[in-house]
């Protein structure tokens, strides 16, 4: 026969012990409200949407571009170079590319169900506009996305971006959380051992793996996902080290005051959780409203994603990616040295 007050009792018990644990009835509870108001926020319907059109230059390319700025929820832009747009088109930065002629021809990339609209809007602009005119009547091509267009080359930098924030973040952090959840780091009190050498030591090991880490995923990118890497090697490997840098000093700031591997659990996560959400890992940040985009920018995982994009399929140099990797390594240098003047070693 069952016990039923000791099960009663044993029950209370757990949930006590559960309620006790705000790490843990944060990410029950209010973790997937969080995840779910995020995500609304992102595909919040604002009504309809504004499609950029691309008009390229050449005879006609003016009256074209006077009858489509009429047009509601468009934006136009004049594109003068042809190996441009034709990039533009591919990576989904304009809906519609509109090319004068004696019969106006209008591309798009049929892979992306928001261009249908838009090529919608501007088929039915034209043949106002025009009138009996050819142009009245414009041919469509869908365009078909070659490598360096597709969606996997465009979420893999962002994959490897995020893969680097949570290795980097997770395996320091839970490093020093059992040093003194053990009651090692104490015993580091009696020895001539500075802070900084430990606190960088950790760093260090960190970069070792992170260059096997990278190779791996990175060979199966490129050798069976053909993922082009089109910049300069040297500012993508560069990128890889601030990068890693930058996540080490993360994870060195946030475990240089808890005390359990439990604690650090939900601190991790709560630092992690923001660039999840905004940071462009599945989809582009510019979904979220543009008062909100200075500062998703700002994160180092979006500073990170959008640098090893514009390396790997923009082909961008060192130079070009400047501004960024500068938010990536001020993400490194301030977390480090802000853990370094309040780390404990018990």
């Amino acid at each position: 026969m069952l016990d039923l007050v000791g099960i009663y009792h044993l029950t209370r018990m757990r949930v006590l012990l559960f309620l006790r644990e705000p790490e843990a009835v944060f990410w029950v509870f209010a973790f997937p409200l969080v995840i779910a108001l995020v995500l609304g926020w992102a595909f919040k319907d604002r009504g309809p949407t504004s499609e950029t059109v691309g008009v390229l230059g050449g005879t006609g390319a003016d009256s074209i571009i006077e009858i489509l700025e009429g047009v509601e929820h468009l934006r136009v832009e004049r594109i003068e170079d042809r190996e441009a747009a034709a990039v533009a088109v591919a990576r989904g930065s304009i809906s519609v590319l509109v090319i004068p002629g004696d019969v106006v021809v209008l591309r798009h990339d049929p892979a992306r169900s928001t261009t249908e609209v838009a090529l919608l809007r501007v088929e039915r602009a034209l043949r106002d506009g025009f009138g009996g005119a050819s142009q009245s009547r414009p041919r469509i091509e869908a365009v078909v996305g070659d490598v360096g267009s597709r969606y996997i080359d465009w979420l893999f930098p962002g994959l490897l971006g995020m893969n680097l924030m949570g290795t980097g973040i997770w395996n320091i952090g839970f490093t020093i959380a059992e040093l003194r959840q053990k009651k090692l780091l104490r015993r580091f009190l009696v020895t001539p051992m500075r802070r900084s050498s430990l606190l960088v030591s950790i760093g260090l090991a960190r970069l070792v793996f992170m260059g096997l880490e990278v190779a791996i995923l990175l060979g199966f990118a490129v050798w069976v996902l053909d993922v082009p890497i089109r910049g300069d090697p040297f500012a993508f490997f560069a990128t890889l080290v601030l990068g890693t840098v930058a996540f080490a000093g993360l994870g060195l700031l946030i475990a240089s005051r808890a005390r359990t591997v439990e604690g650090i659990s939900g601190l991790m996560n709560l630092a992690m959780m923001p660039m999840w959400l905004f940071s462009g890992v599945f989809f582009s940040y510019e979904r979220f409203p543009e008062a909100s985009r200075a500062f998703i920018r700002c994160l180092p995982l979006t500073a990170l994603n959008d640098t090893l994009r514009d390396i790997m399929l923009d082909g961008a140099g060192l130079l070009d990616v400047a501004p960024q990797l500068g938010i990536v390594l001020l993400w490194g240098v301030l977390p480090f040295a802000v853990a370094l003047r309040i780390f404990r070693w018990e």
